[in-house]
C-alpha cells in the first residue's frame, strides 16, 4: 500500500482522500511524529492522542478559512505537519526552526498564539463574535481543549459568555484524564462518571446552554468525522465531548503518559527512553526543592506545599507522596493557588506556593493584591526562571524580577546554587515579616555535594565571592556561576571582583556603597529582562546616590526570545561566558 501521507502538504490534500484512507492516514502520522520526536525530541503524548481527531477537523472544515484555535499547543504537532510543514517539521524546537506550539507569524493555519492553558475558548469566542459582525454567518470556530484546562477559571469565563451568545463556536473537548500530570478536582470526577454513564445530575454543559453531543470515542476517526459534518449545521454555541488516550501509537506512551508527555529521545520501535548516566551530575533546582520541602515539612508541621498542575515539573510531588494532606495540586488555576496559600498564610500556615516563572504571570492581581497588599508571608518558588530553552518565548521566566520588583512588601531571592536555595527555604520557614519570591532556573545546579546542613541567610545581604580594583560584575542568580568560572580562569583576574547579590529586594545597600566607592566600572548580570530588572535595580541606587561609575548591564533584551538550546540563546542575548569575557577585555583595556 503506498504512502499517502508523503502525498499530503496542506489539509486540501487530505479532502482529496476517500473517507476509507483516513485510518492508514492517521497511522502514518503518528508514526511521522514518532520518528522525528524520538531523535529531536518535544511533546509526545499529547500530540499522538489527537491524531485522528486533528486529520478529522481538518478534514471536515475548510481551513484556514474556518478557524482552528488549540488550547496550549502541545498537542499541535499533527496539526503542523498537515498544515504545510511537514518537510521542516525535522526542524521543530531547533533555533531558527518551527516553533514548538501554534504561532500566528509560522502559518495561516495557526490562527492563535498557545503556549500557556485555558485561552482557546476566550480566542475562539472571540473571533466568532468578529465573524458575527462582519456578517458572515458561515465560518466555524472551533477550540480543542484539555480536560486539565477546561477546568480553569478562565475556561469557564469564556463558556459563561459564549452560552448567552448565538455565536457559531465549537468547543472540543479531549478527555484523556490529563495534562502533564493527571487531572484533578470534581470537574474531573464529573467527566469520569459522565465516562461511565453514572454521571446522575444535570449535563452541566447544557446548563451553560451549549448544544452537548458525546462523549464520543476519539480514535474511531470516522465516528469523529461524522459527530463534526453534523455539528457543522447545528447554529449557535456547541460542545462536543471526545475521549482519547493520550500517546496512542505508543504502547510506553500510553502505559507512562506523565514520563512520555515530554519524554527525551527514545527507540522509535520499542519507546524505550534512551539511557542516560547522571549519577555524577548535580541535581535539578527542582528536586533540591523538592527533597528539601520534604526534609523541612517533617520537622515543622505547619508548612503546606501548593502548586498548580505541576507536581511532577515542580518535585512537589516527593511531597504529595510522603505527607498527602498537606501537599495540594489544584490544576491549572494559578489565582486559585495563590490566594488559596493567602488564605492558609491568615491563618498561621506557612504556605509553598510553586507555580513555574512564566505561569505566575498569570496570578499577577493575586499576588499583588491578595499578598502583598496584605503583606502575608507566602513563600513563592519560582521554577524555570530565566531562559528555558526550545519551549520558547511562551515558556521563558525572563519577566519576573520586572514585574515582582515593583510590589511593596516583596522580598526577592535568585540562589546562586542548591545550597543557597536549601538554605533560603529554610530560612523562609523559621518566619518572615513579608512574602518572599524565590527564583530559579530549570535544570541541574552546579554542587554535587548539596544537601548540607542548614544555615539562615541574612535578608537583603549580598556576597563578596571575589575582591577585584576596576571591575565589578554584579550577578543574581545561578548565572554568577558562569561568571565565576571565566574570571578564575581570566588573565588579569585580579582586577575584577565577583559579588553574589541574592537579593534584588532588599539591595544590600551597604555593599554597593562598598562597590561603587572601590570600582570605576559595574557589570550587572542576570537571567532576566534588563528593563525593570536587577540591573535597573542598580541602576536606580546609582542615580540616588549621585554615583558617576559607568555602568554595564547585561541581561534578556527588550525583544521576545524565540526558542533554541539555552546556551543559544545566553550567547543571542548577550549572556554567555564568550560574551561577558568580550566585554570585561573591552573594559580592562
Amino acid at each position: 500500500m503506498k504512502n499517502l501521507l508523503s502525498h499530503i502538504n496542506s489539509p486540501i490534500d487530505l479532502r482529496k482522500l476517500p473517507k476509507a484512507a483516513l485510518p492508514q492516514v492517521a497511522k502514518e502520522l503518528r508514526e511521522f511524529i514518532i520518528d522525528i520526536v524520538s531523535v529531536k525530541e518535544g511533546h509526545l503524548g499529547a500530540s499522538l492522542g489527537v491524531v485522528d481527531l486533528t486529520i478529522a477537523l481538518h478534514y471536515v472544515f475548510d481551513t484556514p478559512n474556518d478557524l482552528l484555535v488549540w488550547d496550549v499547543g502541545h498537542q499541535a504537532y499533527g496539526h503542523k505537519i498537515l498544515t504545510e510543514r511537514k518537510d521542516v517539521f525535522h526542524t521543530n524546537r531547533r533555533k531558527n526552526g518551527i516553533s514548538g506550539f501554534p504561532k500566528r507569524t509560522e502559518s495561516e493555519y495557526d490562527t492563535f498564539g498557545v503556549g500557556h492553558s485555558s485561552t482557546a475558548i476566550s480566542a475562539a469566542l472571540g473571533m466568532a463574535i468578529a465573524s458575527k459582525l462582519q456578517q458572515d454567518f458561515t465560518k466555524q470556530h472551533i477550540a480543542v481543549v484539555g480536560d486539565a484546562s477546561i477546568a480553569s477559571g478562565m475556561a469557564f469565563e469564556a463558556m459563561n459568555h459564549a452560552g448567552v451568545t448565538d455565536t457559531n463556536v465549537l468547543i472540543i473537548l479531549n478527555d484523556n484524564a490529563i495534562g502533564i500530570d493527571p487531572s484533578v478536582g470534581a470537574l474531573k470526577l464529573y467527566l469520569t462518571n459522565v465516562k461511565k454513564g453514572t454521571q446522575k445530575q444535570d449535563n452541566i454543559f447544557e446548563a451553560l446552554n451549549f448544544n452537548y453531543s458525546g462523549p464520543i470515542d476519539g480514535h474511531d476517526i470516522f465516528a469523529v468525522v461524522a459527530e463534526l459534518e453534523r455539528l457543522k449545521t447545528v447554529q449557535g454555541p456547541k460542545f462536543l465531548h471526545v475521549i482519547t488516550t493520550k500517546g496512542k501509537g505508543l504502547r510506553k506512551a500510553e502505559e507512562d503518559q506523565v514520563k512520555y508527555h515530554a519524554p527525551g529521545k527514545f527507540d522509535k520501535h520499542t519507546g524505550e527512553l534512551k539511557p542516560k548516566d547522571t549519577a555524577h551530575l548535580p541535581p535539578k533546582f527542582q528536586d533540591v526543592f523538592g527533597y528539601t520541602i520534604v526534609e523541612l515539612a517533617q520537622e515543622n508541621e505547619k508548612i503546606v506545599g501548593i502548586t498548580p498542575a505541576m507536581p511532577t515539573g515542580s518535585s512537589l510531588k516527593f511531597m504529595m507522596e510522603a505527607i498527602p494532606d498537606r501537599a495540594f495540586d489544584v490544576g491549572i488555576a494559578e489565582q486559585h493557588a495563590v490566594t488559596l496559600a493567602a488564605g492558609m498564610a491568615t491563618q498561621g500556615l506557612i504556605p509553598f506556593c510553586n507555580v513555574y516563572s512564566t505561569f505566575l504571570q498569570r496570578a499577577y492581581d493575586q499576588v499583588i493584591h491578595d499578598v502583598a497588599l496584605q503583606n502575608l508571608p507566602v513563600i513563592f518558588c519560582l521554577d524555570r526562571a530565566g531562559l528555558v530553552g526550545e519551549d520558547g518565548a511562551t515558556h521563558h521566566g525572563v519577566f519576573d524580577l520586572a514585574y515582582l520588583r515593583c510590589i511593596p512588601n516583596l522580598i526577592i531571592f535568585a540562589p546562586f546554587d542548591e545550597i543557597a536555595l536549601r538554605n533560603i527555604l529554610y530560612t523562609a520557614q523559621l518566619g518572615l515579616e513579608h512574602p518572599i519570591a524565590i527564583r530559579y532556573p530549570r535544570g541541574r545546579g552546579s554542587v554535587v555535594d548539596w544537601k548540607q546542613p542548614f544555615e539562615p541567610i541574612a535578608i537583603g545581604k549580598g556576597r563578596c565571592l571575589k575582591a577585584g580594583t576596576k571591575i565589578a560584575v554584579l550577578s543574581v542568580g545561578h548565572i554568577g556561576n558562569m561568571a565565576k568560572t571565566l574570571i578564575d580562569e581570566m588573565d588579569l583576574s585580579n582586577e575584577i571582583g565577583l559579588y553574589d547579590m541574592q537579593f534584588v529586594k532588599p539591595l544590600d545597600e551597604t555593599l554597593l556603597h562598598t562597590i561603587f566607592n572601590q570600582y570605576e566600572s559595574i557589570v550587572t548580570l542576570e537571567n532576566g529582562v534588563i528593563k525593570g530588572g536587577f540591573g535597573s535595580a542598580i541602576a536606580e541606587f546609582s542615580t540616588k546616590n549621585n554615583y558617576i561609575n559607568t555602568l554595564h548591564l547585561r541581561g534578556i533584551p527588550d525583544v521576545f526570545v524565540e526558542h533554541g538550546t539555552v546556551a543559544e540563546l545566553h550567547d543571542e542575548c548577550g549572556i554567555s561566558e564568550d560574551a561577558l569575557k568580550k566585554l570585561i577585555v573591552s573594559l580592562l583595556h
